[in-house]
């Protein structure tokens, strides 16, 4: 091997990128990785090196660091200027059938403070060392390369560190990483990345914070026929010589390969950075040729870039008015990967994607296959101002990047397709979710304090529902605070290229607010850190006799115990709109414990519905009589109230029962009126919400009633859209009637309705005589394969298998791996679960979420959680590099745990796992509440629910 790392003494160096140079003073330094090693032997891959002499020999780093190295934030010592990076990922296995990458990196860095240490990140690289006089040595828990130096580095003066290594590039979807897929019988590997949030580190040596912004020089060895991208344009394919002698021009046969050097980056953070060989393809048009979508070379050629193409230039159109700012970069490549941890990733310049979040088929792919197309391109785009262009410091405000992004992302999707209604769908497909989770006491506020978030599990573990969803309240302040005025320009000016924190953005709402003619008996900080600083939200009971207002912290079970403390005692400054009988939108501020509002007193007659449109993060209860005069209006003319509120009504009362604010059955009532109702909203968080009563009771005496009820509730919807697409043979031209179309036949099919299950079982069979031509529509295709396999044996499972394996069209694929796990035959989810655990089968970016599917089935269910248990030490060692959602998997293999017996096995998995739980604790903690809150609610409910229901199921429509 030749030499590993080094600074060299004091000269002038001009360094390797044309048209830029830069002076450093270089210090000699040699690796040592241990005194028992050889020299010039690489550390072998994933074994722990020594630590320096003074640390403890312990492979954990101790509860209270006193050196360091063994603290998990960098120092503040050096910032780094530039980096020039050359990799070099071998597409073929070893003679020891091992993936690798070889590269060298050189760092130019500044020395703010004295110090005689470097501390750089480095995780899983095996670096070459050599004979000299400076000690450096691997501290594997922090992920450190530290260079202990002889004399000190001098504030001010400017130093380079040249590093040549080798790392694997594993299939663990981290880091660099390797993605594999089958072309015309040929397996083809994709070198590619995933960095955020603490993976650059696995790709070269690096400062791998988001403070720690820099310039990226990035040089790609690859073969021909290859591609390579990163996130600026190319220069070129070819070198003609070595520019620097620190660059070991012989380690890279020039005769082999490819070596394309790319144009310097923006200065951005490490997690920012990515690229990729392939021997992909991409489609542009004339308008905008910096605009390409790459994917699979038969994806592109069978169109499936073009809707993805289409749409890029608009949104990014509407985000450069919608913020006032140009495009920072010269172009935008989107690519589309068959191995992917995330729904996508906001590289600037290189956004990487699933292949189900950036490709569709018209032909194959459903409506709600493009609607997920749209939003997560506008979600992506989004941060290519809001995280890329302006980052926040730490990840303890990873809110502000990704929900931010999240809100938008609806903007921009429903700027590009106007007729979705996107804006509506927030409340449905966010905000409605993420309530759930910030109702447990193990939630987590917002924004956490940067000594809270330190180990990268810690990092991983923030990017969950609320991180996302919850920042959706900033919906409201835009609209309730500064009616549109808030302009995000100044803020972005400011603070382009460089970082931020949450009080920054408040200080430039607050500028235009006090712009504005808009008075607030509060700063825009007071009122918004009660959002941000404490966790959960509040539920806002109105009294509609006397006005009387009151808030109270809202927890899905009154019960648990609220063990995290907030400085504003779980009170929020909320913002209360209301409609009455007849009336427009009223709007107060609710600004202590309780209050009183005589707008909001009623007629004997009248009715009231508050948080209109659901504008606001929280929950209404109101009094008896009010809530008797909302049911009846559903009951006689629901259209009267407005259609989200009729979803939220449903939502409210469902949880509201379950925190025992209101009785069962008054959320049962609200379900009443759906054998009228036909929209989309209102359907679907009903089914949502009774969902969680088959999950308590689909093993017991209450799962006949139940069914009963809910049949006699959904037939009326199966013959209406039955109607309306003439007997099954045309497409709703409503975008949200062709979602609940599918809501219509799934629980029609589920529940028994009379020619449902003959209908999927017949198109499957049809499908089945002629595997080349699928006459299922794209929008059902799911509901009949899960219909069909459910009501089949092994030979509907392994057709559907058979399809699975063979399709190039991944939201086609996704389907039928959802839809195998409908199965009622034990061994064949068995069989489906040890699937999982084989990539070549299951990738391992699915493993979770066909655990979870599995797990759905009541069936499965203890089947999928008797499997992670038995093979959580695979899963956790094998699965851990970004592969899987420990998180997800945990809560999802958990929803039906509502006895003693299940939650003292959470207990036991708990205390059996404790040294390997990493970013799933929190969700243990999660499943552990929620399983003791379900054990009281069934415990109190039971005997009413199935009274209930078996009075409703045989009464008359």
């Amino acid at each position: 091997m030749g030499k590993g790392l080094f600074i060299s003494k004091a000269v002038a160096v001009t360094c390797v990128v044309a048209a830029i140079s830069a002076v450093a003073t270089i210090i000699g330094l040699s690796v040592v990785y241990a005194k028992e090693k050889t020299k010039n032997e690489v550390t072998p891959p994933n074994t722990a090196s020594p630590t320096s002499p003074t640390s403890p020999t312990s492979p954990t780093t101790p509860s209270t660091p006193k050196e360091p190295w063994q603290r998990y934030r960098l120092p503040d010592s050096l910032v780094p200027v530039w980096y020039n990076v050359t990799l070099w990922p071998r597409l073929e296995p070893n003679a020891d059938g091992m993936y690798i990458f070889k590269g060298h990196s050189i760092v130019v860095f500044k020395c703010v403070k004295e110090t005689d240490l470097i501390i750089i990140h480095s995780n899983k690289l095996n670096l070459t060392s050599f004979e000299g006089h400076q000690a450096s040595w691997l501290e594997i828990p922090t992920q450190y390369l530290v260079v202990q130096l002889n004399s000190p580095l001098k504030a001010g003066s400017t130093y380079t560190l040249f590093t040549e290594f080798v790392g694997e590039l594993a299939d663990d979807l981290g880091g660099f990483y390797r993605s594999e897929y089958k072309e015309d019988g040929v397996i083809k590997v994709v070198a590619t990345t995933q960095m955020q949030p603490t993976d650059a580190r696995k790709a070269f040596p690096c400062f791998d914070e988001p403070a720690m912004k820099a310039v990226f020089y990035m040089t790609l060895i690859h073969p021909h026929g290859t591609v390579a991208l990163s996130n600026a344009m190319n220069y070129g394919k070819f070198f003609s010589q070595c520019l620097v002698q620190y660059f070991t021009c012989g380690m890279f046969p020039s005769n082999a390969k490819l070596k394309t050097r790319f144009e310097p980056t923006e200065i951005m953070s490490t997690y920012l950075l990515a690229f990729v060989v392939c021997d992909f393809t991409f489609t542009t048009n004339t308008t905008n040729p910096h605009i390409r979508i790459w994917a699979r070379r038969k994806a592109i050629e069978e169109g499936q870039g073009n809707y993805a193409l289409e749409k890029t230039g608009p949104i990014l159109t509407f985000f450069e008015n919608y913020y006032k700012s140009p495009y920072p970069l010269n172009k935008s490549d989107q690519i589309a990967l068959p191995d992917f941890s995330a729904g996508a990733m906001e590289n600037w310049g290189l956004i990487t994607y699933r292949e189900t979040a950036l490709l569709y088929n018209p032909g194959v792919s459903s409506n709600g296959d493009k609607e997920w197309v749209a939003t997560v391109i506008s979600h992506e785009l989004a941060h290519m101002w809001f995280g890329n262009l302006v980052t926040t410091r730490w990840w303890n405000d990873l809110w502000l990047n990704e929900g931010f992004a999240t809100y938008v992302s609806y903007l921009g999707a429903n700027y590009v397709e106007p007729t979705w209604n996107m804006k509506d769908l927030i409340v449905l497909n966010e905000i409605i979710g993420v309530m759930a989770v910030d109702a447990l006491a193990s939630s987590h506020p917002l924004s956490s304090k940067e000594e809270d978030i330190l180990k990268p599990e810690d990092i991983s573990a923030l990017f969950d529902s609320i991180t996302y969803s919850k920042v959706l309240f900033l919906y409201f302040v835009n609209v309730s605070i500064t009616n549109g005025l808030f302009c995000l320009q100044t803020y972005l000016e400011e603070f382009k290229y460089k970082n931020t924190v949450y009080t920054d953005l408040w200080r430039h709402l607050q500028v235009a607010v006090d712009e504005s003619s808009i008075m607030l008996q509060h700063s825009v900080e007071t009122i918004m850190n009660r959002w941000i600083l404490q966790m959960g939200f509040p539920v806002v009971t109105i009294n509609t006799k006397t006005g009387r207002i009151t808030q109270n912290h809202f927890l899905l079970d009154p019960d648990s115990v609220v063990d995290t403390p907030s400085v504003y005692n779980y009170e929020w400054f909320v913002p209360i709109t209301w409609i009455k009988t007849g009336g427009v939108e009223q709007q107060y501020w609710l600004l202590n414990k309780e209050a009183t509002n005589t707008n909001m007193t009623l007629g004997a007659n009248d009715w009231l519905v508050a948080n209109v449109d659901m504008k606001g993060f929280y929950r209404v209860n109101y009094d008896p009589e009010n809530w008797v005069r909302l049911l009846t209006k559903l009951s006689s003319k629901h259209q009267d109230i407005p259609v989200i509120n009729r979803a939220q009504i449903i939502d409210d009362a469902f949880n509201l029962a379950r925190a025992k604010l209101v009785d069962t059955t008054l959320a049962l009532k609200t379900t009443k009126f759906l054998s009228k109702e036909v929209e989309y909203i209102p359907w679907e968080t009903a089914s949502r919400n009774l969902n969680y009563f088959f999950l308590m009771f689909d093993r017991s005496e209450v799962y006949g009633p139940m069914q009963a009820y809910l049949k006699k509730q959904v037939t009326p919807l199966f013959n209406y859209f039955k109607e309306l697409t003439v007997n099954w043979t045309k497409i709703p031209e409503k975008h949200t009637d062709q979602y609940n179309q599918v809501n219509a036949i799934s629980k029609a099919c589920s529940t028994g309705v009379e020619g449902c299950e003959e209908l999927t079982t017949g198109w499957f069979r049809e499908w089945m005589n002629n595997p080349a031509k699928n006459n299922i529509s794209a929008n059902l295709k799911y509901a009949v394969y899960c219909s069909a396999i459910a009501a089949g044996g092994v030979d509907e499972w392994d057709f559907a298998w058979s399809m699975y394996k063979n399709t190039t069209i991944a939201s086609e694929a996704d389907k039928l791996m959802s839809a195998l796990s409908c199965t009622k035959q034990p061994w064949l989810l068995n069989r489906y679960l040890e699937y999982c655990l084989d990539p070549k089968k299951i990738r391992k970016q699915d493993a979770t979420s066909t655990i979870v599917s599995i797990a759905r089935n009541s069936i499965g269910q203890p089947l999928a959680w008797d499997f992670v248990r038995a093979k959580w030490d695979h899963l956790f060692n094998d699965y851990g590099g970004g592969s899987i959602s420990f998180g997800g998997l945990i809560n999802g293999v958990t929803q039906r745990f509502s006895s003693e017996f299940e939650y003292k096995q959470l207990l036991q998995f708990k205390e059996d796992n404790a040294g390997q739980l990493g970013s799933a604790a929190p969700s243990l903690e999660q499943a552990l509440e929620r399983t003791k809150a379900n054990m009281n609610w069934v415990a109190k409910n039971k005997d009413q629910v199935l009274k209930w229901f078996q009075s409703e199921a045989s009464s008359p429509v």
